[in-house]
């Protein structure tokens, strides 16, 4: 009886012990708010991927803000604003804003293309072609518009696509006939405004991204590789067109040349929710996680996703670098 006494006790014991040393992970699960702020065109993806998130680590609650990439990105270096994660539709963003000031890496996650999208109330809807939507945007009584090219990169990638259609088709003058034809008020601060003007009937055509035309169930003209920003193979071409924008400061302007669209990710130097911040870019950069999300809504993620240097991805925890290749 003593022997078994004994061996209960050791058993015991050893249990005790097993739970003990497992202690620190329950600890270690991220738990928390999550600060995310992303571009309006990662609104559908970003929304399924908070659930899910969510649902693996019921501690976590994901807190997140859309808008303009290059707004938000502002609201953390100039504003202060808390963030733990930013995800901006153009990559350069991140760089020229948030590195290396805020932040130290910028992992390239997906890519995108221009589109320009309708619906069935839209004037000359059954005329509309990838050959004629030129001439359609320039008819008096059409309503279009775009984005605000100082506060959302889908505003400058638009305006960067009509300067490309008139090199492309060889129509002198078609960028500034193009623009003319679009009053101010049609330009709204984040391209995911338009929508509802769209489906409202208060707008004929609104460019968009294509996952967000996807997404959203709308119609849309698909456009040459030439001029849409979504093949990186094009980019020589693309580097044509040149907008100017806003910069940090008051009347400064930066000169944003034309490129495939890349959309970028980082997490803040300062995040408040660092250990919530990590799993979550683990989660989004894994093939069958976030990156699976994208792709079944029809944006294309980079897998793996990339950074340009070594130098960059030794900068990135072990658990997110392991998702990430070394590739510019």
């Amino acid at each position: 009886m003593k022997f078994v006494a004994a061996r209960i006790l050791c058993v015991a014991a050893l249990a005790a012990f097993t739970v003990a040393m497992a202690a620190p992970a329950a600890f270690a699960e991220p738990k928390g708010q999550l600060i995310i702020f992303h571009a309006g065109s990662l609104s559908v993806p970003f929304k399924a991927m908070e659930q899910e998130f969510e649902a693996r680590y019921p501690g976590v609650d994901v807190l997140r803000e859309a808008g303009g990439s290059t707004k938000l990105a502002r609201m953390i270096s100039e504003l202060g604003k808390p963030a733990d994660i930013m995800a901006s539709a153009d990559f350069v963003v991140i760089d020229k804003t948030l590195v290396p000031g805020f932040a130290d890496a910028n992992v390239r996650f997906a890519s995108n293309q221009l589109v320009l999208c309708y619906t069935d109330k839209s004037r000359y809807a059954s005329e509309i072609t990838p050959e004629n939507w030129m001439d359609i945007l320039l008819r008096k009584d059409v309503v279009w518009g775009h984005s605000d090219p100082n506060l959302d990169p889908c505003g400058y990638r638009s305006v960067m696509v009509l300067q490309l259609a008139e090199k492309f088709y060889g129509r002198k003058g078609l960028y500034e006939a193009l623009l003319a034809n679009r009053p101010q008020e049609n330009i709204r601060p984040k391209s995911v405004e338009l929508i509802s003007l769209l489906e409202s009937g208060n707008m004929d055509y609104a460019w968009e991204y294509l996952s967000v035309a996807v997404q959203h169930g709308l119609k849309y003209v698909a456009l040459n590789d030439h001029i849409n920003l979504g093949n990186y193979k094009m980019d020589p071409f693309y580097a044509q067109a040149e907008v100017e924008v806003t910069g940090k400061k008051p009347g400064t302007f930066i000169t944003r040349k034309g490129s495939s669209c890349t959309y970028g990710v980082t997490i803040l130097r300062d995040a408040p929710n660092r250990e919530a911040a990590e799993a979550f870019m683990a989660y989004l950069l894994d093939p069958e996680g976030g990156l699976r999300i994208l792709r079944e809504m029809g944006q294309p993620p980079f897998i793996p996703a990339r950074v340009p240097s070594q130098e960059m991805k030794d900068k990135l925890p072990a658990g997110i670098a392991k998702l990430v290749e070394v590739r510019d």
